[in-house]
């Protein structure tokens, strides 16, 4: 199938790292389309805005994938027909993961008038999809968005190695260090996924008494979490729990040596600025699936017999998977991968017209 020109509309419904895993897929599509309109939900909304080649953000909060939907509001879902309908929309590609239901947006897109939708799907889709596309369950998240953009005939550029990539930034946040600096970043939005605030803390005494200078980071939920793995003020200590966005939390990783981590959004962030990665990398998900993406990286967890239980909180008493993750390994892996990121890969400024904000609420 040849990819033609038009408005596309993609569709990624979840996470900010979700989001950023979606975008070299996104990347394709731009090359051969002359519109690429991003809907998001509002987990995922800070994610789209720094993708290169979105024209546009639609943000809807999906009662079939957000992890915390309130009762399914008929008068939500019609107003999102509505809006689509109103936007002439020539192709809708669904991205999803492979535990995610394409179909009921995919409903929704029909009842919008769009002549063709494509998706990966192993339930059967009656008439709501052009193109049911089908790949194996062991490939990465990345791989999973490019197939199903290739099946629809859309294929990176020349010269597009197919890494993470965000648009260029400001510059406008000052490096928190003059000096070289580790990041350590201890929340997840999963919490089976993060290591213990006490490990954290341990991590960034440890780091500090190796002469690194540590900067630890979070969400403005977590200031409290972030306050406590930083520890009692000190030069070679900074925290910025809830002091950056996005787009500057990006400046800040740009400019570490490397970025400790559990399996979450700012790992894909780190990638996308090429930014080494030690990730405490709990098996609750397949790590083939969600590993940081082609920068260096090392990944640290326990064997247990547990692994790929999709535990949003860990039922195991002491969590062994990642509580059995020694500081000493963690130091020893920022010791190898800090200084190895070469080259940054986020530098090149956007081909993307000026961005848009659009919102169904």
């Amino acid at each position: 199938m040849s990819a033609r020109g038009g408005h596309v509309l993609v569709a990624r419904l979840d996470n900010d790292g979700d989001v950023l895993l979606a975008g070299p897929a996104i990347r394709a599509v731009a090359a051969g389309a002359e519109r690429v309109t991003l809907l998001c939900g509002p987990r995922g909304r800070a994610a789209g805005e720094l993708l290169p080649d979105v024209g546009e953000i639609l943000v809807h909060r999906a009662p079939w994938i957000d992890p915390a939907p309130g009762p399914v509001a008929p008068a939500t879902e019609l107003a999102l027909v509505e809006d689509l309908a109103a936007r002439s929309i020539e192709r809708a590609i669904i991205f999803t993961s492979h535990h995610q239901s394409a179909l009921p947006l995919a409903l929704i897109l029909r009842l919008a008038g769009v002549p063709f939708v494509a998706a990966t799907s192993a339930d059967y889709p009656g008439s709501l999809l052009d193109v049911r596309h089908a790949v194996g369950d062991s490939v990465h998240e990345v791989e999973r968005s490019l197939s199903l953009a290739g099946a629809c005939g859309y294929e990176l550029p020349p010269g597009d190695d197919g890494r993470l990539r965000i648009r260029a930034r400001s510059a406008a946040t000052a490096p928190p260090f003059a000096a070289p600096y580790v990041v350590v970043h201890p929340g997840a939005s999963v919490p089976a996924r993060a290591w213990s605030p006490e490990r954290n803390a341990e991590l960034v005494d440890a780091l500090v008494a190796t002469d690194r200078r540590v900067v630890v980071t979070g969400s403005p939920g977590e200031r409290d979490l972030t306050a406590r793995v930083a520890g009692p003020p000190r030069p070679e200590v900074l925290d910025l729990g809830g002091a950056t966005s996005l787009d500057g939390l990006a400046e800040v990783l740009a400019g570490a040596e490397a970025l400790v981590v559990g399996n979450t959004g700012p790992a894909h962030l780190a990638a996308a600025v090429g930014t080494p990665v030690v990730s405490l990398f709990a098996p609750t998900v397949p790590a083939v699936r969600w590993r940081p993406w082609k920068v260096a990286h090392e990944l640290l967890a326990i064997e247990v017999p547990c692994a790929g239980c999709r535990a949003r909180e860990c039922p195991v008493p002491g969590h062994p998977c990642l509580e059995g993750v020694a500081v000493s390994e963690v130091v020893a892996a920022v010791g190898r991968l800090a200084g190895t990121a070469a080259e940054r890969t986020s530098t090149a400024p956007p081909a993307a017209p000026p961005l848009a904000a659009g919102v169904v609420s």
